[in-house]
């Protein structure tokens, strides 16, 4: 699947600079007054085309892990349904990103299309970035609401289980050139 997603721009962009990543991190956290819960999935994968500003990041639902196997499984089985909806994507634009200055870090606007639990949704995102010895470092922090993506809690769940959830990713992508 991180397959397609490298594949497809890479067909669209040919001869453009590359930079990509197989190992991000996105973590989340949910808040409430009886339970945290946080888990992290480092398996994040993503290329962005340096002369677009095309991009496009995947993840695997079942890599996240959890303090517990009985958060993980209620996770995968009851709210994510991973089996049904194994991936999450966000496929986009960063605006102008041919002529950002990436030799000191500096926020961007992020524009595309979020794949949760089945469901697409516009969204904009302030990230930041930064290129370091070619790598370029992409840290991001946002919100998801739950019921934007039909994620159903049951009532009992939800003193346990935020309505909105804290994402943060963090993302090093090597530059690639196809000459």
């Amino acid at each position: 699947m991180r397959l397609i997603l490298v594949c497809f721009l890479f067909s669209t962009h040919i001869f453009a600079q590359q930079y990509i990543g197989k190992e991000g991190v996105v973590s989340f956290f949910s808040a409430t007054p009886i339970e945290d819960i946080q888990a992290v999935n480092k398996n994040a994968a993503g290329v962005i085309d340096a002369q677009s500003g095309s991009f496009a990041f995947q993840i695997k639902i079942e890599d996240f892990v959890f303090p517990n196997s009985l958060m993980q499984e209620h996770f995968n089985e009851s709210y994510m349904e991973s089996d049904k909806y194994p991936v999450s994507t966000f496929v986009g634009e960063i605006a102008d990103f041919s002529s950002l200055d990436l030799s000191k870090e500096q926020a961007i606007n992020v524009n595309g299309e979020l794949l949760v639990h089945g469901i697409k949704r516009q969204v904009s995102l302030t990230s930041s970035v930064q290129l370091i010895n070619n790598t370029l470092n992409l840290k991001s922090t946002f919100d998801i609401a739950l019921e934007d993506h039909k994620i159903d809690i049951p009532k009992i769940m939800l003193y346990k289980i935020a309505e909105v959830i804290n994402v943060n990713i963090e993302m090093s992508l090597q530059k690639k050139s196809n000459e």
